[in-house]
């Protein structure tokens, strides 16, 4: 049976067929797509949405443990958050397979940083397989799994964003049987104590070395012999930009691309007059083949920031050929528009920083759509760092006796993800930062994914509602108010009362994310022109759906959802709704 699938869709069916009973994951692009998919197949693997990338791993982790098959999907910064179950279960191993797919964003599409996922697998001493398209995708996870069995190792497969975005025509195979599951008691093997963790750091290195052999004897890894005046040597999509731009030149395939295949890797350094390293973004490799005493170009000539793409290497061919070392210098793309990213018409959020920025205090933020509260003409968020960063900064800045008031906003997720944490530190500190909780009953930036605070399952089962009120009382908030963000006097009454109060403080805002619900908040509004002094305030608001420029603005009827945030803002009573008019 032959499908059309994307890379996502294929790591999913790749899942089922190698016979995997458990799937974890946190929503992060370009990696979400994953578990959508997996729920597909629910009726054989129990899927669910973590509420951060470490319990997800842990849950992957454990379910292995006791045998069973599990994969866990994250984009590359969360590997960061589950960077500490990955470094001690290296150590541990697996019984069943365990492979977590993590999706790294080059050229940061939807990402606040570049990271190459390769450096977790070296850093860990565990394989990892970088699959070239959606086929690969869907076979290097049953492969994968049989590594992590045989070797008793978590594996990494590493996707990038075209890989996972990409679709390609996938042949299909059958479900094979999961594994018998039963966790057997054996401490000196799962307790890494001192103890038992001294030998279990010998066994890292011994099967890292019998790794190393299984990746030069891999079928994943092949050797394609075309003109010997140049090799070049790539792995997931740079592959196929290689073969695109380079047509003429033999080629090493990696796919199990650590440990590196030392063998294979010189046997192909024999058989060519100048190697090549095309890698994206670090270039782990080409220093590696260069410590093996191996000759080779790489960096040089291939950028290592941002995508890359067969323009940017048609341009990386034709520096080579001239012999002229190409500046590895970032330019981004100016062919064009720049299109500033604003809030949703009607976004509840736009509230919330409309009143945040007539105060004058320092805003922290998260990783959300929140992060949009940024950009003129909110100008309201000053700091982000990363997921839950918005409450323990707020805490950091406050600390540190700055003169101005603190507020800390995060989202509904983001807040279950790791903002909990930051709260109960500020609880515990006695912290008197105002904290605000977006709460838009969604993960709505990768794209309406549930969180324990929506009352479902990824299953579509109906489940506890965590609140984040109580949640908020027993880090040990005392104040804690709930506003209304389309009430714009509402709002900017309880920030100001709360920013102002010598505690901490937390608000939540609620208001449901109008994308997700599909649904009109009001009748659609309207400016009536001789009232409108063209004083732009209405502008202020940053909504997409006020056309401003010269002249009096314009409420566009497709864009508005009748929030009334305008009306609200109007001193004229220049904008209305229309059934109102």
């Amino acid at each position: 049976m032959i499908k059309l699938l994307s890379g996502n869709e294929a790591f999913a069916r790749g899942a089922w067929e190698a016979g995997v009973t458990v799937a974890s994951a946190y929503p992060g692009t370009p990696s979400t797509e994953i578990l959508e998919a997996v729920v597909n197949y629910k009726q054989d693997i129990y899927c669910e949405w973590a509420p951060n990338e470490k319990v997800a791993f842990e849950v992957g982790a454990a379910a292995a443990m006791a045998g069973a098959r599990s994969i866990v999907t994250m984009k590359h910064v969360g590997l960061n958050v589950a960077a500490d179950p990955l470094m001690t279960l290296a150590y541990l191993g697996v019984k069943g397979g365990f492979v977590a797919i993590v999706a790294d964003d080059p050229g940061m599409h939807s990402s606040q940083n570049e990271q190459d996922t390769r450096n977790y697998a070296k850093f860990a001493k565990i394989p990892i397989f970088e699959p070239s398209s959606s086929q690969e995708a869907k076979d290097v996870i049953v492969y994968a799994m049989d590594i992590s069995e045989k070797y008793e190792t978590p594996v990494i497969v590493r996707s990038t964003t075209r890989v996972s975005h990409s679709r390609s025509l996938v042949e299909c195979r059958d479900r094979r049987e999961p594994n018998e599951v039963g966790f057997e008691k054996d401490p000196p093997r799962w307790v890494p104590v001192p103890l038992w963790a001294r030998p279990m750091r010998v066994k890292v290195e011994e099967r890292l070395q019998k790794l190393r052999q299984a990746a030069s004897a891999s079928e994943w890894n092949r050797i394609e012999m075309r003109d010997t005046k140049l090799g070049i040597i790539a792995a997931g999509i740079t592959y196929q930009y290689v073969r695109e731009v380079w047509p003429e030149a033999s080629v090493l395939k990696l796919t199990f691309s650590y440990p590196f295949p030392d063998e294979l890797i010189r046997e192909f350094a024999a058989k060519v007059d100048n190697i090549l390293v095309v890698e994206e973004l670090d270039d782990l490799l080409e220093q590696h083949i260069l410590a093996m005493g191996i000759d080779c170009l790489g960096r040089d000539f291939v950028p290592g920031i941002g995508e890359l793409s067969p323009t940017r290497l048609a341009a990386v061919r034709a520096a080579y050929e001239e012999g002229k070392p190409a500046q590895n210098k970032f330019e981004p793309d100016t062919d064009l528009p720049g299109r500033p990213p604003v809030l949703c018409a009607g976004c509840p959020h736009r509230g919330v920083f409309y009143a945040l920025a007539r105060e004058k205090a320092v805003v922290t933020g998260d990783i959300g759509c929140y992060s949009l509260g940024t950009f003129k003409p909110l100008n309201a968020l000053d700091i982000i760092l990363c997921m839950g960063g918005g409450i323990s900064m707020a805490h950091g800045i406050d600390k540190a006796k700055n003169p101005k008031p603190v507020v800390g906003i995060v989202g509904d997720s983001t807040f279950f993800h790791s903002g909990i944490t930051g709260l109960l530190n500020i609880g515990y500190n006695k912290g008197n930062s105002t904290l605000i909780v977006a709460d838009n009953r969604t993960t709505a930036m990768t794209g309406h994914q549930d969180h324990p605070g929506t009352g479902k399952t990824l299953m579509g089962e109906p489940t506890t509602e965590a609140s984040i009120a109580e949640f908020g009382k027993a880090c040990g908030i005392k104040r804690i108010r709930e506003l209304n963000p389309y009430d714009l006097p509402e709002a900017m009454k309880i920030v100001k009362e709360e920013i102002a109060a010598d505690e901490p403080s937390l608000i939540i805002s609620k208001g449901p994310c109008v994308l997700k619900e599909k649904l009109a908040i009001g009748g659609i509004h309207e400016v009536i022109e001789e009232n409108c002094k063209e004083c732009g305030m209405c502008l202020k608001l940053g909504c997409p759906a006020i056309e401003g420029g010269s002249g009096k603005p314009k409420v566009n009827p497709l864009l508005c959802v009748g929030c009334n945030m305008c009306g609200q803002v109007c001193k004229f009573n220049a904008i209305v709704s229309k059934e109102d008019s």
